[in-house]
């Protein structure tokens, strides 16, 4: 299926000099007096979590490959994303890893049966910043989650952060801005609330963690082990 016209237009904004600008301004300016989450907490969670075989989904500029530490040396690195130049900018960020890159709607079942991925494989897979910028409701928005959980191996994890509306402290700076991103499409998080998120890692997750920080749900869990039955 192709992906939807609001995820065409969403994944569309971020150009070469929006990405230019998007550590200063997002991971710098709005994460810490908008959102009140410092990203030193976002990368703390990618260095609990992320493993040997990584995958990210939303590539972003890859920040936070850049500055955690992988498990090994070189990693198993693989970047989802539909857009062309996020994959282009963050590859290059982390090129001294040599990254795969797989242009793809993570809202549609990825492409595990064409050999650029491969399904129960990966230690972790990384969501950042992604979900709120999703077009759905929580129900369609899980199709997100169950890509991670088809991609990861038993046992590995899944983390990431999201913006939240509600059930979280908003402020009235963050409502704002919420607003005015919601209106030209590049957030979809009116509706997105913090037992959401929780009910959607409960059907397919265990051992959830979820921290708010302001506005900000930063969540990490683990995929479960197939469940074999007990002997008689």
């Amino acid at each position: 299926m192709a992906p939807s016209e609001e995820v065409i237009a969403g994944q569309a904004v971020y150009n070469r000099v929006v990405l230019a600008g998007y550590d200063v301004f997002v991971l710098g300016f709005s994460c810490q007096f908008v959102w009140r989450c410092p990203k030193r907490h976002m990368l703390a969670n990618y260095q609990r979590n992320v493993g040997a075989r990584h995958v990210e989904f939303g590539a972003g500029t890859a920040y936070f490959l850049d500055r955690c530490d992988f498990p090994s040396v070189p990693p198993e690195l693989t970047l989802v994303d539909l857009n062309p130049t996020v994959l282009r900018v963050s590859a290059a960020r982390v090129a001294r890893h040599s990254p795969a890159t797989v242009r793809a709607d993570v809202l549609q079942p990825l492409p595990f049966d064409d050999g650029r991925l491969r399904a129960g494989h990966y230690d972790s897979v990384g969501a950042n910043f992604l979900l709120h910028c999703l077009p759905g409701t929580w129900a369609e928005k899980g199709a997100v989650l169950d890509n991670a959980a088809a991609a990861l191996r038993p046992g590995g994890r899944v983390f990431g952060s999201t913006i939240l509306s509600s059930g979280v402290p908003v402020r009235a700076p963050a409502r704002r801005l919420m607003k005015v991103y919601n209106a030209r499409g590049i957030f979809h998080n009116a509706d997105d609330d913090l037992a959401g998120l929780r009910w959607q890692l409960d059907q397919r997750f265990t051992d959830i963690e979820i921290t708010v920080r302001g506005c900000v749900a930063l969540f990490e869990a683990t995929k479960p082990a197939p469940d074999l039955g007990q002997a008689d």
